[in-house]
């Protein structure tokens, strides 16, 4: 076995000439349900895909549009669907085949293409091999572990978007009865820094939209974000606000095609016609990390305008009833919109003060707007600034608690909101603590815990023993990546509790485990019937979800079992009966209803189709800060856009990269090596850049380079033999495919008071690879 096999075919790069969606993705569907062996059964799961009764596309967490209809998922959804509902199994006799060091050399496309995972199985040294193991043992083992550390602390729960809200709830009432607060998970590494400064802004650390206002607003802002391949059921909602007058105002630095144009492949007239439509009315170009600038940049135009209007007596440009009613500290933000000047926010923003005013205009015109964002504005350093940046706009006009106006961070997992609201968190407010120990009569602990980067950290100094991974791939999804599997391979025990093999069950502490659990589209059967799970999206809407397909093996498990299968063979009965609570997930709703705000009568709510909305108490004007009232927040722009630490001395960054997905990908999950969009085929290791700058940098389109990090901690992080693509990006700037660039984003480079990696804004030098084919054939791609 080796790396390169069928899975990679020759690389070829052309450029993409079509709209967003269209052909491409139906054929795109059509491959993804006939590559799944399983394509008769998939064609019914596919049609119950975000339909009442049926279950929640696990891909990502955009809401469900309310109209009726047989399909409801877009293409990245349907390729999420046949993947996870394969015919194809990682069992006994595949371990038996493959040790475990044959599987280090595949791909980390190869190994998930293998299948679903469909027995426990426990890592045998001797024979490099993972054996067979009874659930019954699997248990055992976890709760000796944890029941022989020296402390609480020493253990770490994972958690991925993924998972269920009654999976999560479990998750967190078993870890802290066991005593501890170490849950890191996957929010941390993406929208960590808009929990953050929304908190402190605006009393919520969640969007105040619901997907119906995109029906009234007069202008969406999308900012660091690209739905055509993340979210694209987003493209509709743009192009119909479009549609009926609204203005769309777009933020980044690579040309997106989804931003750009769209095609809806569910409408035969328009496909047939060949017709498209614009999915924005204005594309701006900020540089990596310029988007505080930018939005400084729109606030200094209105604060001009107000006072013009002030002067002559025209309408005002401020929302002055808002303000006076409902924000604090205002004086504070005008004096640092004045201190900051134009000369400095064209610099950083790397657009000229005529084009921010465009961007300007657009929003003093419209009465309602909603500002969209994700990980081109979260995972910078100075990211919580950025999004606080967000709320001080909004609060100028007033565009926070009315319809069609308010804050949309776009969460990624399907769940990876519901798990926060759930209790997964290594901070968690005071008042879910007393909440618990109200209800269980135990004591919870309140020592902070550890996030994602800190865990990793305490792993590597040997002050965390025990790995429990809930979904995810945390070897592959994390910074620093050598460092994150030592960390991984330090632990006296590693469980990772999966539906596919992936590169963190190859990164094993010195006992290991993989606990098989059934997916969104398997049927979840406990004692009393079939079960249903909820998960919540990014407009806190509670949705249920139930599989239908017949799983796989009868020994995979659902996670709610197996989080109750841990706690109560470590615990015992200790605060719950926890295996009497899975024979009915309604019991763990009873229990969730009693703790976490917003949910009483949860269960009952669930009947209604479409489920309920969750609510916001910032989107209804109740600001839970301090001070009782929205908070102005004035922050000066940062002294660089990269830290002072990504700069070795006497060293200058060739460019700055941002890690992204492919067009066929999803968090690290790779369905295919094409990216459509971007006119790449076959190939993931290669780097786009601006053709002025690789003949700067004497180089050669083509050429195979390495990517070396320039963060001066005295390691070096280099990934070699990336084809060298010219491409229009802005100049001084790069992109490259995650995971495989992780390893370039040091572990100690991550947001002021957010710690989410900053995967956006990594100095980098290139160097031409040495030993290798150092010429590819290109097309040009544009």
């Amino acid at each position: 076995m080796s790396r390169t096999s069928r899975f990679h075919p020759a690389t070829r790069f052309q450029p993409y000439a079509g709209p967003a969606g269209g052909w491409g993705a139906l054929r795109s569907v059509a491959s993804a349900w006939l590559g799944s062996g399983n394509a008769l059964k998939n064609i019914r799961a596919m049609l119950k895909t975000n339909q009442n009764g049926g279950f929640d596309c696990p891909g990502c967490a955009w809401g469900d549009s309310p109209e009726a209809g047989a399909v409801k998922f877009c293409e990245n959804g349907a390729k999420a669907v046949n993947w996870e509902a394969t015919r194809r199994r990682v069992d006994a006799a595949f371990f038996a085949r493959h040790s475990v060091s044959q599987l280090r050399e595949q791909s980390d496309y190869w190994l998930e293409y293998q299948g679903r995972l469909t027995e426990p199985v426990r890592y045998d040294a001797a024979s490099d091999r993972y054996l067979p193991i009874s659930w019954d043992d699997a248990f055992a083992l976890i709760a000796r572990h944890l029941n022989g550390l020296a402390s609480p602390h020493q253990a770490a729960f994972y958690t991925s978007g993924r998972a269920s809200n009654e999976a999560a709830y479990l998750y967190q009432l078993f870890g802290r009865s066991f005593g501890t607060n170490n849950f890191p998970d996957c929010s941390n590494m993406c929208h960590e820094a808009s929990g953050v400064a929304l908190t402190e802004s605006i009393g919520v650390g969640k969007g105040t939209v619901t997907l119906g206002d995109f029906d009234h607003a007069d202008a969406i802002f999308v900012l660091g974000q690209n739905p055509g391949t993340n979210h694209p059921r987003m493209l509709e909602p743009l192009r119909q606000a479009l549609e009926r007058g609204a203005q769309v105002v777009c933020f980044n630095p690579l040309r997106e095609r989804g931003l750009e144009r769209f095609q809806h492949p569910q409408k035969p007239i328009e496909m047939l016609a060949n017709q498209d439509a614009p999915t924005h009315s204005l594309y701006l170009r900020p540089n990596l990390g310029g988007d505080l600038a930018v939005l400084r940049g729109i606030a200094k135009y209105l604060l001009q305008w107000e006072r013009e209007a002030l002067a002559s007596g025209g309408p005002a440009v401020f929302d002055r009833d808002f303000i006076a009613e409902h924000t604090h500290a205002v004086d504070a933000y005008l004096e640092a919109i004045d201190a900051t000047p134009w000369a400095r926010i064209e610099q950083q923003s790397g657009l000229d003060r005529d084009a921010i005013g465009q961007a300007a205009a657009i929003y003093r015109d419209a009465g309602r707007t909603i500002v969209c964002w994700a990980m081109g504005i979260t995972q910078h350093h100075h990211s919580v600034a950025t999004i606080q940046e967000i709320a001080n706009l909004l609060m100028l006009r007033g565009n926070l608690g009315k319809p069609g106006a308010g804050a949309c961070p776009v969460r990624g997992h399907s769940n990876v909101q519901g798990d926060r609201t759930m209790g997964i968190n290594e901070r968690p407010p005071a008042a879910l603590l007393d909440a618990l120990e109200r209800h269980f009569a135990v004591p919870m602990p309140r020592q902070p815990g550890h996030n994602t980067v800190e865990c990793i950290q305490a792993m590597l100094a040997g002050e965390v023993q025990v790995f429990i991974g809930l979904g995810g791939n945390f070897a592959q999804a994390t910074p620093d990546s050598p460092r994150t599997q030592q960390a991984l391979r330090n632990c006296a025990l590693t469980v990772q509790i999966s539906t596919k093999l992936n590169r963190s069950h190859l990164t094993m502490g010195r006992e290991a485990l993989i606990l098989p659990c059934l997916g969104r589209t398997d049927i979840d059967r406990q004692a009393c019937g079939p079960q249903a799970v909820t998960v919540e999206d990014s407009f806190s809407m509670i949705h249920a979800s139930r599989g239908q397909l017949e799983p796989l093996s009868t020994q995979m498990r659902s996670e709610p079992a197996i989080v109750a299968g841990i706690a109560a063979a470590t615990l015992g009965k200790r605060p719950v009966g926890w295996l009497w609570l899975v024979e009915d997930y309604a019991r763990i709703r009873e229990l969730i209803a009693a703790t976490i705000t917003g949910f009483a009568g949860f269960d009952h709510r669930l009947h209604r189709p479409g489920g309920f909305y969750l609510g916001n108490a910032a989107a209804r004007r109740e600001w839970n800060t301090a001070s009782g009232r929205a908070e102005f927040k004035a922050h000066a722009l940062p002294a660089d856009l990269l830290p002072e630490q990504a700069r070795r001395p006497g060293m200058k960054a060739d460019l700055i990269l941002q890690t992204l997905r492919s067009h066929d990908q999803y968090n690290t999950t790779l369905y295919g090596l094409d990216d459509r969009y971007r006119g790449v085929k076959g190939m993931r290791e290669v780097v786009f850049v601006n053709p002025a700058d690789i003949q700067r940098l004497g180089l050669e389109a083509g050429q195979q380079v390495d990517l070396v990090s320039l963060w001066d901690d005295g390691i070096e992080r280099r990934v070699s033999g990336f084809t060298l693509l010219a491409y229009d990006t802005p100049p001084g700037q790069a992109a490259a495919y995650y995971p495989e660039t992780n390893p370039l984003v040091p572990l100690e480079s991550f947001g002021a008071r957010s710690y989410t990696p900053t995967s956006k804004s990594v100095g980098i030098k290139l160097e031409p690879s040495v030993g290798r084919n150092n010429q590819i054939a290109l097309g040009s791609c544009s």
